[in-house]
């Protein structure tokens, strides 16, 4: 019978191995976690104003090096899993009136108006203008928990809810929601205006919604008036540039960029018959159009083949030139 000799060196080799996992494992660890990363103070950017210096002056947390919370605080992946758990146990549930309004083309925007659960601290009538980002609603969590700590500061929300984002409501024109569509956005203000002649604005964009409102603003001074200030949170300026970004695998941008993508195109197909039904848009919408869709894993690969030609642009650079904000911006007088 044979045997087989148990090398002296295969213990040595199996702990080497064991070491190495073990290594690889925390610098994995380490480097997911941010945790090698230096903390520091935000790096404020404005224009030398009187008011900006006393801004700065009277919000010390806007100059305070950020402590995080330990293990999991420096990580955006992690904050990001974190709160989308979370969220689905913990988030309010603001109640507020949905209102519907006919655009031009036939599309029926929708917002829901949240009143005031206090008086605002200074008195003032002051309503804040609430623009979401990517294919979001008022429904979100990260919405709810927004306007459920505004009411209780005393102010009324409006919130939009992008064109074919609701998934009760149906797409009336062939058209929904884009990079830079002002339209719905410009809806809701003119009636907040209208329906309270003595409030005051305060405009609120979140990531795409970021673009969309400063955007707004830039485009006409008429959309300034009665305006205290606006505030973009999260927002690529170019979305050429966030593109680029956006198609790195560093920090697992791609990864977003393809979760994000695959969202886009549930939306779109939910919305197939009414946004590809007609019979001129199929002249544009193609079978091979759809087929392009149905294997789009980029958001830029879904704006090439969809979006853009919602408002007729002939290239998805073009596209992305017309709709970024950054041409806009040195026409909002009231910037900070």
């Amino acid at each position: 019978m044979n045997t087989m000799l148990e090398s002296p060196e295969m213990p040595a080799v199996f702990d080497g191995m064991k070491l190495a996992a073990v290594a690889a494992a925390l610098y994995v660890i380490v480097r997911c976690l941010n945790l090698k990363s230096p903390t520091a103070p935000p790096e404020l950017i404005y224009q030398e104003t009187p008011l900006n210096h006393y801004l700065a002056k009277s919000c010390p947390l806007l100059t305070k090096e950020y402590l995080p919370p330990l293990i999991w605080g420096k990580s955006g992946h992690i904050q990001t899993a974190l709160y989308g758990k979370m969220g689905r146990v913990n988030s309010p549930n603001p109640y507020g009136l949905r209102k519907y309004l006919t655009m031009p083309d036939g599309a029926t925007a929708t917002f829901d108006l949240f009143e005031p659960l206090a008086e605002h601290c200074t008195g003032d009538n002051v309503t804040m203008v609430i623009c979401p980002g990517i294919a979001n609603h008022s429904e979100k969590q990260y919405i709810r928990t927004f306007v459920d700590y505004a009411q209780k500061n005393g102010y009324r929300c409006a919130v939009l809810n992008h064109l074919g984002a609701l998934p009760n409501i149906e797409l009336t024109s062939p058209r929904m929601f884009t990079y830079g569509c002002t339209w719905e956005f410009g809806g809701m203000v003119n009636y907040i205006k209208k329906t309270y002649p003595q409030t005051r604005l305060i405009v609120v964009g979140f990531s795409l919604g970021g673009n969309i409102v400063c955007k707004f603003l830039g485009e006409a001074a008429t959309n300034q008036e009665r305006v205290l200030c606006c505030a973009s949170v999260c927002q690529g300026y170019s979305a050429s540039r966030a593109q680029e970004t956006f198609l790195q695998w560093d920090q697992c941008r791609r990864f977003y960029n393809f979760l994000m993508a695959d969202n886009m195109k549930k939306i779109i197909l939910s919305h197939r018959h009414a946004l590809f039904g007609d019979t001129n848009m199929n002249k544009v919408f193609e079978d091979s159009v759809i087929s392009r869709l149905y294997t789009a894993t980029s958001l830029m690969q879904i704006d090439d083949t969809v979006m853009r030609k919602f408002h007729g642009y002939k290239t998805v650079k073009e596209y992305y030139e017309a709709e970024s904000c950054v041409r806009y911006l040195q026409n909002v007088s009231f910037l900070l």
